[in-house]
């Protein structure tokens, strides 16, 4: 009888990422080819296929670890960083489909660099999970979470801005400026979700030094 194959938390790990950049990508490609609303409707689909990937890919793990006698590291860890990186996923699902829900009628300048900092931020946790997997001796794991930690302050900070500016320019237009409120938030709890992500790994980094 063969040896067993020894399943690949690593690589599911990075196609999870993977699979964020390429739905911040379906974002961009969202505001940057607006019409209207109506019209996001394709978008939607391709991104809800990109999330459906990804709960695909986060059971293969739980199914796997339920089994798994020796995991490369603690199992509770093991289900919180995919549930993270779903998250990630979630997240920005839920932005296109209030773009959507809301019926928006322009894309302001400011989502899109909301959007633009959204994709950075997938980026580099993508950019830190191909290094995951040597994450004992790698040099550079460290520095790669941090960058993520500081798109997530630019975040915080593009976040003032953004909610200021739509008080200041919009305030005879509550709709609108409950509308964008709302999306700002959720664009924000994507960054926020990137920054959880290369928190947990930093976590178990220091759990397994």
């Amino acid at each position: 009888m063969g040896k067993k194959h020894k399943y690949d938390y690593f690589s599911a790990y990075e196609e999870l990422s993977d699979l964020a950049v390429q739905e911040a990508g379906v974002l961009i490609r969202a505001m940057d080819e607006f019409t209207d609303a109506a019209a996001l409707r394709p978008m939607l689909e391709e991104a809800h296929e990109l999330e459906h990937g990804g709960d695909t890919i986060n059971h293969d793990i739980y199914k796997q670890v339920a089994g798994d006698f020796m995991p490369p590291f603690d199992r509770e860890d093991i289900v919180a960083l995919a549930q993270a990186l779903d998250n990630i996923l979630d997240e920005m699902e839920d932005v296109l489909q209030y773009l959507y829900m809301y019926d928006v009628h322009q894309i302001p300048d400011d989502a899109k660099r909301f959007a633009t900092l959204i994709r950075r931020s997938c980026k580099a946790v993508h950019v830190a999970m191909e290094d995951f997997r040597n994450f004992k001796r790698s040099k550079s794991f460290k520095q790669l979470v941090i960058e993520v930690s500081n798109y997530e302050d630019e975040a915080d900070t593009l976040y003032v801005e953004v909610i200021r500016n739509l008080h200041v320019n919009h305030a005879d237009e509550p709709v609108h400026v409950l509308k964008w409120s709302r999306l700002y938030d959720h664009m924000e709890s994507c960054c926020d979700a990137c920054e959880h992500t290369a928190d947990l790994m930093s976590t178990i980094l220091l759990k397994n030094m």
